[in-house]
């Protein structure tokens, strides 16, 4: 005898495909991002301030204090000083940092502190639209603070290469890939507190096994294995060479792991998203 399917089953199945159907954004994520600029505009300085302190003053401390004792590093048969090894990697960490801040602290509380996401779906603007236009604040916060410490290490004369115009949408896409991941984080927070995994158990490793602080050929073979995948050592190995007036190595396969992340963590940060407002 034959058993007709479980109705309530096949509607669990298809909520799980709607969670994860391709985003459909549209051009109403623009008012979201001008209404987050405006009121970034009053606060400005002081979050300015806030995203360039750390980076800089790692850099020279850093930079010049060590520096001064390890002179010059080698990473794939290239040798140059510390302080531009340094500053290379430096700038993309910043990016990160700045795009995964304003994803998880500032998104958060728009979300599920001062229900501002709520009230703007009041208005004819979707879910999509809304993630879609934090991503790409987030990505562009990351863009503006990375620009600023560029032209700071312009200043201190630590790279003259034409070629750093090519780094703009380079960290322009790490700063979406990184507001993409943290956007996950987001959708899966009960609270602030819960940010800390994210920045203990992703953010730190990260920082230190992408080739930051010194060349990646000197890890472990596990660790470098480990380090080859993470999005921050794709970026690196595509801007620390323009510092240089180089053109990357392996500029496709990076750029490739990029795009990867960003689409992938967009899409898993949104499907997220919309189990959370469905709940």
């Amino acid at each position: 005898m034959e058993h007709s399917p479980d109705p309530r089953l096949s509607k669990t199945t298809d909520s799980r495909i709607a969670l994860f159907r391709p985003p459909q954004p549209s051009w109403r994520w623009l008012p979201v991002f001008r209404r987050n600029l405006l009121v970034w505009r009053k606060l400005a300085i002081p979050s300015l301030a806030g995203n360039i302190a750390e980076p800089l003053i790692t850099l020279v401390a850093f930079g010049y204090g060590l520096g001064a004792l390890v002179g010059r590093v080698t990473q794939d048969g290239t040798t140059m000083p510390y302080i531009l090894f340094l500053a290379s990697g430096s700038i993309c960490m910043s990016a990160m940092n700045a795009a995964s801040f304003e994803a998880l602290y500032s998104a958060f509380s728009r979300m599920q502190v001062q229900r501002t996401w709520d009230g703007i779906m009041n208005a004819p603007v979707r879910l999509d639209d809304v993630v879609l236009a934090e991503m790409l604040w987030a990505a562009f916060k990351a863009l503006f603070t990375s620009v600023v410490i560029l032209l700071v290490m312009l200043a201190l004369g630590i790279s003259h290469s034409p070629m750093l115009l090519l780094a703009l949408p380079l960290l322009g896409l790490a700063g979406i890939v990184f507001s993409s991941i943290a956007l996950i984080f987001n959708a899966l927070a009960k609270g602030y507190d819960f940010f800390t995994y994210y920045f203990s158990l992703f953010l730190t490793p990260t920082m230190f096994l992408s080739g930051v602080f010194f060349p990646r050929d000197q890890l472990p073979r596990v660790l470098r294995a480990i380090s080859d995948v993470l999005p921050l050592t794709a970026a690196v190995e595509l801007i620390r060479p323009l510092f240089l007036g180089q053109w990357p190595a392996r500029a496709a396969q990076n750029l490739a792991v990029l795009v990867a992340y960003a689409v992938l963590g967009f899409w898993l940060a949104l499907a997220l998203t919309r189990k959370r407002f469905r709940n």
